[in-house]
């Protein structure tokens, strides 16, 4: 993902919340892999939007990303660390002079406490000033609906042991998870330091998501189209049944309110089922006549108003 999300929407740190709606609904209909399928570059374009979105959407995530907190991916930022921290209120610590000499010796300059820790563990001395251990990363791929529901899964390490990690739900792809402890050992005695996992999410044949909504195509048939009824749809959390309005055309949208991806902390999305008239797997002689008998009587051109607005 783009480190700057604002940027990602086209958009400055000023912008309100409601600027940050409208430009992720334009961008998102210019980069929806299934709106342009022979774009190559869609797909990519559509996850840094919507990562984009999900960040500053919410104002707890965008008010620390702000701060430095976290990064553009929700991940932790390691605190920063400056030498002017190890100097203690007397005067007395790294860098500061003691009557004639300085608390260095002859380690160079004064300033260099990492010249000191390195002069130190070389020489096998003692004393060296603890450091924490280096953070190690990894990358994670699961399924997508392990994603979505929360699951845990194990990392395989190098030197033969695991990490057990917790995918907690809703998880979005790119996304980090921090670990804490379970990276490289420390240095005189300092902390271990992390482990931070990326999350690769695989795609699913059935959904995809948009935000927190999961996007559904559902085929239906002729007569289900034309008469509606009660039909049988997939969601993340199991099969529900959806009733199919009567004149039902390809592309209407269909809500299920709160079936979409849940959240530790607000309300969850929807599940947005768009309807796709089928044809039936052979077109026998009984259709065929009455559909040709039918028209004779049912004239219609359903691209009239489109015509007339193409040539104004």
């Amino acid at each position: 993902m783009s480190q700057d999300p604002y940027a990602a929407l086209g958009l400055n740190k000023s912008a309100t919340a409601a600027e940050i709606k409208t430009a992720y609904r334009k961008l998102v209909r210019s980069a929806h892999p299934d709106l342009h399928p022979d774009d190559a570059g869609a797909e990519a374009r559509f996850k840094v939007i919507t990562a984009a979105h999900d960040l500053l959407k919410d104002p707890e995530l965008r008010a620390r990303f702000d701060a430095g907190e976290i990064d553009a991916t929700g991940a932790e930022r390691p605190p920063r660390t400056y030498y002017r921290d190890h100097a203690d209120a007397g005067g007395q610590g790294f860098g500061q002079k003691s009557g004639p000499t300085s608390g260095f010796g002859d380690f160079g300059d004064p300033s260099d406490i990492f010249a000191h820790i390195l002069r130190q563990r070389a020489r096998g001395g003692e004393g060296g000033y603890p450091q924490p251990g280096p953070d190690l990363r990894y990358t994670l791929e699961v399924g997508f609906l392990d994603a979505v529901r929360g699951s845990k899964t194990r990392i395989s390490l190098p030197d033969g042991g695991n990490l057990e990690v917790q995918i907690p739900k809703g998880m979005q792809d790119g996304q980090s998870l921090r670990l804490r402890g379970r990276g490289g050992a420390g240095y005189d005695g300092g902390p271990a330091g992390d482990a931070l996992v990326t999350v690769q999410i695989r795609p699913h044949p059935v959904f995809r998501r948009e935000g927190d909504d999961i996007l559904i195509t559902l085929p239906i048939t002729i007569d289900e189209a034309v008469l509606g009824g009660k039909v049988t749809a997939p969601t993340i959390e199991g099969p529900v049944s959806v009733n199919i309005p009567k004149g039902a055309n390809s592309g209407r949208i269909l809500r299920l309110r709160g079936r979409g991806v849940a959240r530790a902390r607000g309300p969850a999305g929807d599940a947005l089922i768009e309807l796709r008239i089928v044809m039936p797997h052979a077109i026998d002689a009984a259709l065929s006549d009455f559909l040709a008998e039918w028209r004779k009587s049912h004239a219609d051109d359903p691209r009239k108003a489109m015509m007339h607005e193409a040539a104004e």
